[in-house]
């Protein structure tokens, strides 16, 4: 976490009152557990990019109630000076498990999941699904526009229409992880060591007497950084001839240019003819201005002449799909040692929870690399493994598809083990670069904008039956009760 601080009252009320509850039924100690997973891909895409789970550790390294935070409580008036004991006496004792950052990952399946005393658990809730919604929502957001830029540079540039300081700072880490070359927002390369980036404004122009006045003081300034404003006034008739008039009379080691308005093919490929006949075949194109991945793949197609892109408002808000849809749900409580798995029932099928404690792997096809399918199995059961390990979609049993020469990987690692933390978060550039490693483990298919093929997540014949079963005595329960 960039900044260090307790956020345990960063929780919605109701997990206390829950608490409080528990506690005055004596299920304080009751152990529970529970999944946080999504339901859908943003922006109707074939994956998504977990991102969040170095903030929920620090988080979790941090969980106090103080004396403030005790008073306020108890102001309210409705909850028991023993549950407000229990509180000011708070230790974390909770195991938590997570998919490592930069996975690439699917719906339905568990992204972290918590198992300890039902009030800790509960109360967790919040700020696992503000965190890891929030960052991984920008990270799809970034792979989905690196992948548009086609290997081109792509900068994050959203810091003034993020919502709110924080999401401008962890947004920024996110969208590192998910695929750009860096960052405007400063602080974010101070704590996390992504590049800060950034050229001038125009305000920077307006400053001097001349266009050519202002470019000429900002390459002596910074001759290899020399990326100059050109669309302050007219691009093609003032702002490309004063670069190119400062660039012959300079010789700056870098020489760049920047587009943040205009019609983005026709400018840059007139720009990039003019810059080519003055001798200038080394000086780059940037463009930024709204840009969002359909933008991106369009003027590329269109032939535009663009060496990187700054993008902002559309990338730190995702501004066409700006909520990830995480949820954190019940799945399991303990009893004497023994496991009860628990099912949360809906009309709507993409609700119904997967029950129980569950493990998630990854299969890979050992001739190619690619990953087949993600698995649900039951906890106490042994990875897939041996040829002839049938796969079944669990809302079309009929499709099967019989696997061999493969290898299973359990997605998730340990954080915690009862409040201990076990986990060392990889460096940032560590977790970009596996980011990069398993997103080419994925299918083409599964990767297009418009209509990818869905990547399966099936659950094991165990797991299939437990919860099918649990769903037939929930209907019987009900039908008995009429």
């Amino acid at each position: 976490m960039l900044v260090k601080e307790n956020l345990t009252m960063l929780t919605d009320f109701y997990e206390l009152t829950m608490g409080n509850g528990y506690f005055e039924s004596g299920m304080a100690d009751q152990i529970a557990y529970f999944d946080m997973f999504f339901r859908k891909i943003p922006d109707r895409g074939g994956y998504a990019i977990l991102s969040g789970i170095d903030q929920v550790v620090d988080y979790l390294e941090h969980l106090e109630f103080t004396n403030e935070d005790i008073a306020y409580l108890r102001s309210k008036g409705i909850f028991s000076e023993a549950f407000l004991d229990y509180l000011k006496n708070f230790k974390f004792a909770c195991d938590v498990w997570a998919i490592p950052e930069g996975t690439p990952v699917f719906p339905h399946e568990p992204l972290v999941t918590v198992r300890g005393p039902v009030i800790q658990a509960q109360l967790l809730e919040t700020m696992i699904l503000l965190t890891v919604n929030h960052e991984s929502l920008i990270a799809t957001k970034a792979s989905r526009i690196a992948r548009a830029a086609q290997g081109r540079p792509v900068m994050e540039f959203g810091s003034r229409r993020a919502h709110g300081a924080s999401a401008a700072i962890y947004g920024a880490r996110a969208a590192y992880i998910g695929g750009c070359c860096g960052t405007a927002c400063t602080i974010t390369d101070r704590e996390c060591g992504i590049p800060a980036l950034g050229t001038m404004a125009h305000s920077w122009v307006q400053m001097f007497p001349t266009e050519y006045d202002a470019f000429r003081k900002y390459a002596e300034l910074y001759p290899n950084n020399c990326v100059l404003l050109v669309d302050t006034y007219n691009v093609l008739k003032s702002g490309i001839p004063n670069a190119i008039r400062v660039f012959r009379e300079l010789n700056p080691k870098t020489k760049g240019i920047r587009i943040d308005s205009g019609d983005i093919a026709y400018l840059t490929k007139q720009a990039r003819k003019m810059l080519d006949e003055a001798g200038f075949e080394d000086c780059t194109i940037t463009v930024s201005n709204s840009l969002d991945e359909y933008l991106i793949r369009d003027v590329i197609m269109e032939g535009a002449k663009i060496d990187s892109f700054g993008v902002g408002e559309r990338l730190i808000t995702s501004k066409s799909e700006p909520v990830f849809g995480g949820v954190y749900k019940l799945v399991a409580t303990e009893k004497d040692g023994e496991l009860i798995p628990k099912i949360k029932i809906s009309e709507n099928i993409e609700k119904i929870t997967n029950p129980g404690y569950k493990k998630v792997y990854r299969l890979y096809d050992n001739e190619n690399g690619k990953a087949i399918a993600d698995l649900l199995t039951v906890s106490d059961e042994p990875a897939p493994s041996g040829d002839g390990y049938v796969l079944f979609d669990p809302q079309t049993v009929w499709k099967k598809k019989k696997l061999k020469n493969f290898t299973a990987r359990n997605l998730q690692v340990r954080l915690f083990d009862h409040g201990k933390k076990v986990y060392d978060s990889p460096d940032i550039e560590t977790i970009k670069q596996y980011c990069r490693e398993q997103m080419e483990t994925l299918w083409e298919e599964t990767l297009r904008f418009e209509n990818p093929q869905s990547y399966y997540v099936d659950l094991s014949q165990k797991l299939y039956e437990l919860k099918q079963e649990m769903i037939r005595e929930h209907r019987d329960r009900n039908e008995s009760e009429l």
